[in-house]
């Protein structure tokens, strides 16, 4: 029998695709693996509070902008920025992915862009439609839940704080943001 795997994927961006936010379930087999996904698409709706929570709740990151909005490209790197904040000290698992690839004659946002700002961000880089299939996207997320089981290997089980502590810091945080 085949092991199982949770990964919690968490989708960022303005990629044009969904109007509000949504959760899904997927199942697949990786690697021998059964992997259960848990995939967040936050459609780029959340606030600044929200956006927090979903990068602690992620275990991998999917930074998707449209290729035929130069603005939604713009906003990668501030996303990264919030990933590596939130998520320090541990580096971030993410993938970037370029969407509407079917919208070429649009494009504003080159390939050869995308790759650079992948290199710079040190993650794999697809591009793909959500409205055709074209690019197998499904790979994609593949690859991101294989990163995530293997840096969960190399972490091991590491001990979780305790809610008291989580408590803490969440009411210090708000108390220093009220004070500001």
């Amino acid at each position: 029998m085949a092991k199982s795997a949770e990964v919690k994927l968490a989708i960022f961006g303005r990629a044009g695709v969904g109007k509000s936010e949504s959760t899904y379930r997927h199942q697949a087999t990786i690697d021998d693996e059964v992997v259960s996904m848990e995939i967040l698409d936050t459609a780029g709706q959340e606030d600044a509070i929200q956006k927090e929570g979903h990068v602690r709740w992620g275990e991998g990151f999917v930074l998707v902008y449209d290729i035929t909005d130069r603005g939604s490209f713009e906003e990668v790197l501030p996303l990264k920025n919030l990933l590596d904040e939130v998520k320090k000290p541990k580096n971030v698992t993410l993938i970037l992915v370029g969407n509407k690839a079917d919208l070429d004659h649009s494009r504003q946002v080159s390939t050869e862009e995308g790759e650079k700002l992948a290199t710079e961000l040190a993650c794999a880089f697809y591009e793909c439609s959500a409205c055709t299939g074209e690019g197998n996207i499904m790979e994609a997320f593949y690859e991101l839940c294989r990163e995530v089981r293997r840096r969960k290997m190399v972490q091991g089980k590491t001990r979780r704080r305790s809610s008291t502590t989580h408590v803490k810091q969440a009411i210090n945080k708000m108390l220093t943001k009220i004070s500001s």
